[in-house]
């Protein structure tokens, strides 16, 4: 299938990761941004591997996909704990989107801003691992020459360098991101509460937080009002719905308790300093960062958590650009929306 008024087909851009599978469908247009299509899918892959495929399939089903379009891949996947090494969860993944779709061209995108097919990506697991930040990093800097990218999904915090309108990492696997502090390993919603806080406010003092794994930042969020139950994309601690309601229930067993003894104020307390604590974590991020790249005084800001990525942004002394200001609602999906676009200018030849 082609797009009308293109002789080339739609592209897909898909961002897998290990809790949320994203794609994002891309029509070609003559002399115009591509307009976009997305959706989301939550699916854990340490729970079965096996039904990537089928998670595939009905995501591009969903986008309206028939046989020979282009398929433009990144993944997060690879760190699942269902792969023994990151190799192993490479192949996996590839596997998946191959018997998927046998008969569509697969490209796969590296840390060093290339296409590759799916068998050289298989000899290159740590280019092809987790470069879903180098393609939407690579994508603002064509909007906004020198910037910090603030992304912000379920798991964790990509603060990217751009300077001249190029990528400027130092790191590019996730070991060394962590090392530059380029990858903050915290996100809107998966976050344990205890990777965040040692204590909150309770009643008249500070309590010391469980380690059970009770709740996390996502119901703090949600309790607050910065997150719809929509965008809460990960299952719950305890199984139950993402409502404020349970987010409440879940905050309180933090301190051990429960809604008969905490009211309202309290879990507001509690919610307050969760969110407090993670907003601060971001903005510490952002000042290592930006001590790298000078020239910058805006941050682009996407993902889920771009609510907290402006707040951060905000708090440094950086002025906060949305990313939706050119990917519209797909910005909460940026880096599948970002390798599909690659993907799409690179075969329009722009």
């Amino acid at each position: 299938m082609t797009s009308a008024g293109t002789s080339r087909p739609a592209v897909l851009g898909w961002d897998i990761g290990g809790v949320n599978t994203k794609a994002v469908r891309l029509e070609p247009r003559r002399d115009a941004a591509p307009a976009l299509r997305w959706a989301n899918a939550p699916f854990e892959i340490q729970r079965d591997p096996s039904a990537l495929g089928h998670t595939l399939t009905a995501l591009a089903g969903r986008l309206g996909r028939t046989e020979g379009w282009v398929h433009a891949v990144t993944m997060t996947a690879e760190l699942s704990q269902a792969f023994r090494s990151k190799r192993a969860g490479v192949a996996a993944v590839l596997d998946a989107v191959t018997a998927a779709f046998p008969s569509d061209d697969v490209r796969v995108f590296t840390t060093d801003g290339r296409f590759i097919s799916p068998a050289g990506a298989r000899g290159r697991p740590w280019d092809v691992g987790a470069s879903n930040w180098v393609a939407t990093a690579t994508l603002a800097g064509r909007f906004v020459r020198d910037a910090l990218l603030v992304d912000i999904g379920t798991t964790s915090t990509d603060i990217i360098p751009i300077a001249g309108g190029r990528v400027a990492a130092r790191g590019r696997t996730d070991p060394a991101r962590l090392l530059t502090g380029e990858l903050v390993y915290t996100g809107a919603v998966r976050t344990p509460v205890e990777a965040l806080v040692r204590e909150v406010p309770l009643w008249d003092g500070c309590a010391r937080v469980s380690a059970e794994g009770f709740a996390t930042v996502g119901d703090a969020h949600l309790w607050l009002g910065a997150l719809s139950p929509s965008q809460y994309t990960a299952p719950t601690a305890d199984g139950r719905p993402p409502d404020r309601e349970h987010a409440g229930e879940r905050l309180a067993r933090v301190v051990c308790g429960d809604r008969e003894m905490l009211d309202e104020t309290a879990i507001d307390r509690i919610a307050g300093a969760i969110a407090e604590a993670q907003l601060e974590a971001v903005a510490v991020g952002i000042r290592r960062v930006r001590a790298t790249c000078p020239a910058a005084t805006t941050a682009v800001v996407a993902g889920l958590g771009a609510f907290l990525a402006a707040d951060a942004a905000r708090r440094e002394g950086l002025e906060p650009v949305p990313l939706a200001r050119w990917l519209g609602p797909a910005a909460d999906v940026a880096p599948a929306a970002a390798v599909g676009w690659l993907l799409a200018d690179e075969l329009a030849g722009r």
